[in-house]
Formats: C-alpha cells, sequence, structure tokens
C-alpha cells in the first residue's frame, strides 16, 4: 500500500473552494496573496484530463495540462505547488486513480467532488449524483488513497436526513482520507436556502478526521471576522469560501477587505503574467463587479474582446476612485496598458529565444547529432511557387544524381507543440535549427538547408529549374493512360511515413500526413 505525503494540513485553514471558471491559476495565486492557506482549482473531469499532456511551460514559468485541441485545462506554478488542491469530477476509480497520477506531482491534494448538484457534474453519476451511491464512493476513495502520494479529500452536501448523513460521513471516514468538506445544503438547495449549521457540527463531532464547513457566503460571511463565526457555528476544523471569495479575494485578510478597484487591478496584472485566456479572465472581473455590470465601467468590460483591451478598460471607464487608482499607478510606475505591452514582449522574447534553440538545447542530447549540417531556415511560402516547392526540388536531384529518394524524421516539442525535420540524403543529414507550426513547413525548411549546403536551385520565385519544367512538359504531353502519369508529383508522398515523438517516449504517426 502506498502511504500518502500527508503534508497538507487542513487544520484551522482558511480555504478557497473549487468554483467553475473562477479557480484558475490568477484567482488562486491572489487568494494566496491575500491570506488564504489552501487554494482548490475548479471541478475538472477525469475524461478530460486524461486526455491531456504534461507540458512544462519554460516562457511562463509553469506546468500545463494541454488538451489535443492545445488549450490549456490547467494550469500551476511552483508558487502554489505546496498549497494548490486538485478537485477532479469523476464516477470511476480507475479514471480517478490515473488522474490523481498525473497531476499528483504538480499539486498538494486531491479532492474528488461528491457535491456539485448542476447538471455539467451530476451527468454520468458525478459530483452530487454520488451521494446517492455510497458504494462507489467507498471505492474511488479508497482506491485515490492506496493509488496516490498526496493526502485526498472529497467535498459533499448534507442528506435529506441526519442520520443519513452521519452513516454516509463514517462510511467515507473509514476510507483514510485526510478531511472531508461539507456543504451544509441538501442537493436540491440553492444559495437563497438558508445553510444548515447544525448539520456541519453535528458532523465535526462524529468524525475525527478535519471537517471544512463550506456554504457560509451567503448567510454568515461578510468579512474576514465572520469566518471565525462561522467556523465555531459549525465546530469546524476550516472553512471554505466561495461567493465572498470570488466576490472579493482580499476577504482572506485579517485586516479587512481591500478596494475593489485594487484587487482588480491585482487579478488582471496575474492573468496577463500567466496568459490567461481573456474570456476567462473577463469572467472573474464580471463577478467582482456585480451590481456594477451596468455601469459604464461594466459595459466597457463586457465590449472587450483581448487581454490588452480589458488591460485599458479600467482606465476608460473609470470611477472616481478607479482614476485615483490609475493615478497613482502612473507616478509610481506605469499603468496597465503599459504593464500588458512590456509583459508581453518579455513573454515573446523569452518565446523566441526558446525556439531557437537546437532540438539537442530544447530536449536533451537524445543522441549523437554532430553530423547533421544545420542552418536557422524558415520556409516562407510567399517565396515559393506553389507548382514548385525545395521538397520538390530536393527530390529532382536525387532522382537526376541517382540517389534514394530524400528521407525526412519530423519530432513535434511538447514545450509549445512545433515541429522540427531532418531530412537525410546520401547518408547525410539536414536540419533548420528554427521550429515551426507544422511538419510541412519542417520539412520544406530541412529541404532548403540540403539544397542550400549543396548550391542548388530551391524554387524560389523567378528561380529557373530546367529539369523540373522540363518533367512537367513531358507529363503533359503523356498519353493520361500511361502507367507514368501516375507517378506522384509530391516528395512526401514517396518518402517514409514520419512519426511523433511524444512525451510519453511513445510514437504515433503524424495526423494530416
Amino acid at each position: 500500500m502506498t502511504v500518502n505525503s500527508l503534508s497538507l494540513c487542513y487544520h484551522n485553514k482558511l480555504i478557497l473552494a473549487p468554483m467553475v471558471r473562477v479557480g484558475t491559476l490568477p484567482m488562486r495565486l491572489l487568494a494566496l496573496d491575500y491570506g488564504a492557506d489552501i487554494v482548490y482549482c475548479e471541478e475538472l473531469i477525469d475524461l478530460k484530463m486524461l486526455q491531456c499532456k504534461r507540458v512544462v511551460n519554460e516562457a511562463l514559468s509553469t506546468v500545463d495540462f494541454v488538451a489535443p485541441d492545445d488549450r490549456v485545462v490547467f494550469r500551476t506554478c511552483e508558487r502554489e505547488q505546496s498549497k494548490v488542491v486538485f478537485q477532479m469530477g469523476t464516477s470511476d476509480a480507475e479514471r480517478a486513480l490515473a488522474v490523481a497520477r498525473l497531476v499528483e506531482n504538480d499539486v498538494a491534494g486531491i479532492d474528488v467532488n461528491m457535491g456539485c448538484p448542476k447538471e455539467y457534474s451530476t451527468k454520468g453519476g458525478m459530483g452530487a449524483a454520488l451521494l446517492s451511491d455510497p458504494d462507489k464512493i467507498e471505492k474511488i476513495l479508497s482506491t485515490l488513497v492506496k493509488g496516490t502520494r498526496r493526502p485526498v479529500t472529497c467535498k459533499i452536501r448534507i442528506l435529506p436526513s441526519l442520520e443519513d448523513t452521519l452513516s454516509l460521513v463514517k462510511r467515507i471516514e473509514r476510507t483514510g482520507i485526510a478531511a472531508i468538506a461539507v456543504h451544509g445544503r441538501k442537493r436540491e438547495e440553492r444559495p437563497q436556502h438558508p445553510v444548515s449549521c447544525e448539520a456541519i457540527k453535528a458532523i465535526a463531532e462524529t468524525l475525527s478526521i478535519p471537517v471544512i464547513a463550506n456554504g457560509g457566503s451567503h448567510d454568515h460571511i461578510q468579512g474576514y471576522l465572520d469566518i471565525e463565526d462561522f467556523r465555531r457555528a459549525t465546530a469546524a476544523s476550516s472553512v471554505m469560501v466561495a461567493r465572498a471569495a470570488m466576490w472579493n479575494p482580499s476577504i482572506f485578510l485579517k485586516e479587512g477587505p481591500r478596494p475593489l478597484e485594487e484587487v482588480m487591478q491585482k487579478y488582471i496584472r496575474y492573468a496577463v503574467q500567466y496568459d490567461n485566456h481573456y474570456t476567462n479572465t473577463k469572467y472573474c472581473l464580471c463577478q467582482m463587479l456585480r451590481e456594477q455590470l451596468e455601469s459604464p465601467q461594466g459595459r466597457l468590460l463586457h465590449a472587450a474582446q483581448s487581454s490588452q483591451e480589458i488591460c485599458s478598460f479600467l482606465r476608460a471607464g473609470c470611477t472616481k476612485g478607479l482614476a485615483l487608482l490609475f493615478s497613482s499607478l502612473q507616478s509610481e510606475a506605469f499603468g496597465l496598458g503599459a504593464f500588458y505591452e512590456e509583459t508581453t514582449r518579455e513573454l515573446d522574447a523569452r518565446r523566441a529565444k526558446l525556439l531557437a534553440r537546437s532540438p539537442e538545447e530544447a530536449e536533451g542530447p537524445a543522441e549523437d547529432t554532430s553530423g547533421i549540417i544545420k542552418m536557422a531556415i524558415k520556409f516562407d511560402r510567399r517565396a515559393y511557387s506553389p507548382q514548385i516547392t525545395p521538397k520538390m526540388c530536393l527530390l529532382e536531384w536525387c532522382r537526376r544524381e541517382k540517389l534514394a529518394q530524400p528521407v525526412y524524421e519530423t519530432v513535434q516539442r511538447p514545450l509549445d507543440r512545433l515541429f522540427c525535420s531532418v531530412v537525410t540524403v546520401a547518408e547525410q543529414k539536414y536540419q533548420s535549427t528554427l521550429w515551426d507550426k507544422s511538419k510541412k513547413l519542417a520539412e520544406q525548411a530541412a529541404a532548403i538547408v540540403c539544397l542550400r549546403s549543396q548550391g542548388l536551385p530551391e524554387g524560389r520565385l523567378g528561380e529557373e529549374s530546367p529539369s523540373l519544367h522540363k518533367r512537367k512538359r513531358e507529363a503533359l504531353d503523356q498519353d493520361p493512360g500511361d502507367p507514368r502519369t501516375q507517378e506522384p508529383a509530391m516528395p512526401g508522398e514517396l518518402c517514409k511515413k514520419p512519426f511523433v515523438a511524444l512525451a510519453s517516449g511513445q510514437e504515433s504517426p503524424l495526423e494530416g500526413w
């Protein structure tokens, strides 16, 4: 049995609750800045996570879990590694364990959502749907406790009867989990319904593991002191705050909340710094604005269509307080517009530096490549005729010299999913040190390196390649039924089918070949 690393303590903690679309990296870092001890990510579905690849993003200094469509599903960084809990939506023990093992080196804890009543969570038997299947709950949690090195928790809602609730939580405790979070409402209840402090208290008095009280934002928690009052009313070990923290993450500060304008400005900086998608940034800012959404400021935020526009909306639509804030920012350093431009330039420079590295620098010295002839070359489509490409020129030259056809070996870099190709001609390898966005562009660049090193025409506009034109004329003069007219025109169709080296070390055929 694997012994869990219980370095994450759930006693006497202030916790940012898991919230869909809100619990992304910028909000988690902001909550930590303002005094939260533990932060939960938004619920992420097991099937979606199992499609992801773990990618070290050197440009942002983050670890990204990237879906096949290149969307970042989960992003984290070293700053939160000892305090972030990964919450998953699952209804299957083996899938849950696979996800836990995928992320366990980058998070402090693993949590299973067993309380969300929304359809996106309950469909497929996840979220609050699990509350009606104690056997499945026990199997999922037991499998995780035995199989992962991180402390395991779950988040539930109360059942219709207190007796059934206590029976369930006792069974959950026996699985060996480190703590249990309890939202003090039933599955069908919503924020307007009163939270049951009595039910949470009964659970806390029954169990020996830490109980985390949740659900007090509407009735109880308006400021920092209210958090402690809610903890005492529920006899819980810790308190998990959702909507009150979404509205103003500085609620965790002992000194009292900071002005909303300051909080929003700090949030935007994190969003820009960690390349958060502007739609998610805008959503979180709208939650902070709340009743101000119909103000000029709110309307400008709604209209923003990029992170750059979000950075400028505060200045353009500012209230008196925001105007004072920007005045002080201008005198101390620079406004958010300038911050966006400078941060973007720095990120672009970092990415360019990473992309300019040779494969040996980016991936590590996997093999001795000292015999490869290299040039820093990119294939610019605009400089070449659509009918005559460098790959065609290279193939034609190999045929004329009675050499074996070129063989392209193409790899994809997990860092940014860009491609690099090495072409072998007459036992000599050629490669461009610049990575490209598709395998076809990377192969064309490799062909150019070979052609230029041999002083051969490469098919650029205005450049003559008599043998290619001759072959085209001969093909036009041939009988359409002649088998020779079926000869492929593109050399890629004749070459060995390349494979992409995946992060896992496996190989898979390149798509779109």
